[in-house]
């Protein structure tokens, strides 16, 4: 194995919490119930995905106009609860495991559904860090398809299967899978009878590559 591909949100960062926020605001503006089981069905789906699933409640349709609209809305609600964001957001456990793995010789990339990636990195101060950064505006197919691995896997000109892929949705299990990556789950995922590997703490990657 010579790689780490991450998944960004619950995986190198927790900003789970603002997608709720955003989503719950546009489902408040348009009487919509929302709830946290809803919102962990949208965790690793793309932002139009998740809009069909909120809609799935709605009194009535929406024309794909208004849908833009929607998801305009909730995005700007999103970055706009980034800007909380600092380096101190990054948790030393997962500053210290990454410089490890990088110091093991290691590549890591990120591969993400979320458009805003690249600030979120940015804002974390670890953009730099890693060999290939691939994020919602690079792919057509939100996970479970794996299309957001295999161009990170490009990028870093290896096959899939010499690298691991670092999830905590159940989505993104099954796009590595699909594939054909080694996955990791952690968080939900870690509960996946389908994952590879399962690590309770983000510094258990250390453990399967002794």
């Amino acid at each position: 194995m010579k790689a780490f591909i991450f998944d960004l949100d619950g995986v190198i960062c927790s900003t789970d919490e603002f997608h709720y926020l955003a989503w719950k605001a546009l489902a408040d503006r348009e009487g919509i119930p929302f709830d946290r089981v809803m919102g962990n069905r949208m965790r690793g789906v793309g932002r139009m995905e998740c809009l069909e699933i909120m809609l799935e409640k709605a009194n009535h349709s929406y024309t794909e106009e208004e849908k833009k609209e929607m998801a305009d809305f909730k995005n700007s609600h999103y970055v706009a609860l980034l800007d909380q964001l600092t380096e101190k957001d990054l948790s030393e456990e997962v500053r210290s495991t990454l410089q490890a793995l990088k110091k093991k010789g290691y590549r890591i990339a990120i591969g993400s559904s979320s458009k805003n990636t690249p600030i979120i990195l940015r804002k974390l101060g670890i953009y730099d860090w890693f060999d290939a950064v691939v994020d919602g505006n690079m792919i057509t197919h939100s996970k479970p398809h794996p299309e957001v691995f295999l161009k990170a896997a490009k990028l870093l000109c290896l096959p899939p299967e010499e690298c691991f892929v670092v999830e905590d949705a159940i989505a993104g299990i099954d796009a590595a899978k699909a594939g054909g990556f080694v996955s990791i789950g952690i968080s939900d995922a870690s509960r996946y009878e389908k994952a590879d590997h399962k690590i309770h703490t983000f510094s258990d990657l250390l453990n399967i590559v002794k």
